[in-house]
């Protein structure tokens, strides 16, 4: 397995230097950029990493950076790293869910727990995202039928509202009902309506 990724993008080359030697040094593989256009041109791999972001660098700043990632599938959680950051700074990126926010000269325990707190939550993230992506590989294989009496059974409706709902019998809604439980490859209806969760969040149901 490979190690966990750290991208570091300052655009100082000694701090840049500094910070990627010690987290190599403490076994991290590590990937190092001068600026945010530099980092956003590269070839990104697909494996648990965080990214140690300076602040104010020149072009893109690294709040404009976290804010073009917000709208990125699977960004890297980041630390904010600056040597003159200001409180509103600080909160809005923190808002925006950075994990930290570190005043340079950074001590190495100080970044090695932060970087080790935002992969993490990048394993947490990549785990629930292929929980989501498993879940929905299973609803698209229930017929257009199914996906009604889902979204049914879901509201809380009975067989025989389903049934009237969609004008059909008792029996056929009990056979449906039994596919989408099969198909789903759930074991009770209260397991179904947290998957159903995941599925309604993305758009699905």
């Amino acid at each position: 397995m490979s190690p966990e990724l750290v991208y570091v993008i300052d655009d100082d080359g000694a701090v840049r230097n500094a910070l990627s030697r010690v987290l190599r040094y403490a076994g991290f593989d590590v990937r190092a950029y001068a600026s945010a256009v530099e980092f956003l041109a590269a070839e990104r791999e697909d494996r648990p990493a965080c990214i140690v972001l300076d602040v104010g660098m020149p072009g893109m700043s690294g709040v404009e950076l976290q804010a073009t990632m917000a709208h990125m599938m699977s960004a890297p959680p980041i630390i904010f790293l600056t040597g003159r950051g200001s409180v509103d700074t600080s909160v809005r990126a923190m808002k925006a869910g950075a994990v930290d926010f570190l005043t340079k000269p950074v001590k190495r325990e100080t970044l090695l727990a932060a970087v080790t707190s935002a992969l993490a939550r990048d394993a947490t993230s990549r785990a629930r995202n292929e929980e989501t992506r498993a879940v929905r590989a299973r609803f698209v294989r229930l017929t257009p039928r199914e996906r009604e009496v889902l979204a049914e059974v879901v509201r809380g409706r009975l067989n025989k509202q389903i049934a009237d709902d969609l004008g059909t019998s008792v029996r056929t809604v009990k056979a449906h009902r039994a596919q989408v439980m099969a198909k789903m490859e759930v074991g009770s209806l209260a397991v179904l309506v947290n998957v159903a969760t995941k599925l309604d969040d993305g758009g699905s149901i």
